[in-house]
């Protein structure tokens, strides 16, 4: 700091001006959040004043990082051409927001989850850490986060938020899905409805979709109802399992009044079959799916759903996967989620 500024701006410039250590300077140009938000924008302010630019190449040999992030998104499972769940992408402008507010470069990447994609980022110094979405079937891929902890790897995985798992499969981002799954039923109850069929796989292989389950059946017992596992009908995030799994609830006569869908496109594809049977919605049977996709808003008539804050997710996905770069580690958080109410319920 005792140094004065010159004609061409440095870090140390930036330090003299603020009233700080050039290390601090650093750091807060890199967003970590071990300097203080007013230190922080008092730098920034100054790095701009000054049209200072970060020299990321001199800044990565001195770090040995990349300051890069990769954001790997892999093919799901399923009978058709659909690969990326089309929630994960909505979430692709808060991250990518995110990362140029920190300085970050983010590398994109559509993978196979059986090809080695962590050789190629992480180990070959591509990327400082990964993002991973878009996983599937949680059993396929459980061993490969193990793997990736042992290695001492930093990633950050958008899914299940389960505390006892959380020292074999890394750090986890997700939304509150038993909270969410107990809202979606409590809503369909305090309309009336007693007979809820659930539309998802809910199983140790789908665990977001298990907890979005629980949730409801949580809410049935409250009520002092029973839980009636013909009412539960296995379906992966596709419209045509959706319409598939309605179509075998109707086909057999199980008598229901409404339908808690585990996403909104299992949703739609119920709501396609419930339409095609001409049941009407929601006079014969209410519906709720979950994500609030873009298209929620536009099936007819439009599709009562549970948020999750894709803003949020994004942003919190890439300041965990920071924190824990910088700082060697980084909490598992659990988002909100809140009920988005339209016509499929309310009619």
């Amino acid at each position: 700091m005792g140094r004065k500024p010159t004609n061409r701006p440095t870090s140390f410039d930036i330090a003299y001006r603020a009233g700080v250590s050039q290390p601090t300077v650093s750091r807060a140009l890199r967003g970590s959040k071990s300097v203080s938000a007013a230190t922080r924008e008092r730098i920034e302010a100054i790095a701009r004043e000054l049209n200072y630019s970060v020299d990321k190449n001199a800044s990565s040999l001195r770090s040995q990082r990349s300051n890069t992030i990769a954001l790997l998104f892999f093919e799901e499972q399923s009978p058709d051409d659909s690969k990326i769940n089309p929630f994960f992408l909505a979430m692709l402008g808060a991250i990518t927001r995110e990362c140029a507010g920190r300085g970050l470069d983010l590398l994109i990447s559509f993978q196979k989850l059986e090809d080695d994609w962590h050789v190629r980022y992480q180990d070959s110094h591509r990327a400082d850490g990964l993002i991973l979405l878009g996983y599937g079937d949680y059993t396929l891929y459980e061993s490969r986060l193990q793997q990736l902890v042992g290695q001492g790897t930093h990633f950050v995985r958008w899914g299940s938020v389960d505390a006892s798992d959380m020292g074999n499969i890394g750090v986890t981002i997700g939304s509150d899905n038993l909270g969410a799954g107990r809202m979606a039923g409590q809503h369909l109850l305090g309309l009336g409805r007693r007979r809820i069929a659930f539309l998802g796989q809910a199983d140790e292989h789908y665990p977001e979709f298990a907890d979005r389950y629980r949730g409801l059946c949580e809410a049935l017992a409250a009520q002092g109802l029973p839980v009636d596992p013909l009412l539960q009908r296995d379906a992966v995030n596709l419209e045509d399992m959706g319409h598939a799994a309605m179509r075998g609830l109707l086909d057999e006569g199980v008598a229901f009044d409404a339908v808690f869908a585990a996403s909104d496109l299992i949703a739609i594809g119920a709501m396609r079959a419930l339409t095609e049977a001409g049941r009407l919605i929601p006079r014969d049977v209410a519906v709720i799916g979950f994500d609030d996709l873009p298209a929620a808003s536009m099936t007819n008539p439009p599709l009562t759903t549970v948020m999750q804050d894709l803003k949020s997710a994004g942003a919190v996905l890439v300041e965990t996967l920071a924190q824990q770069i910088e700082n060697g580690e980084a909490p598992s958080r659990t988002l909100p989620a809140r009920l988005v109410v339209r016509r499929s319920t309310v009619g």
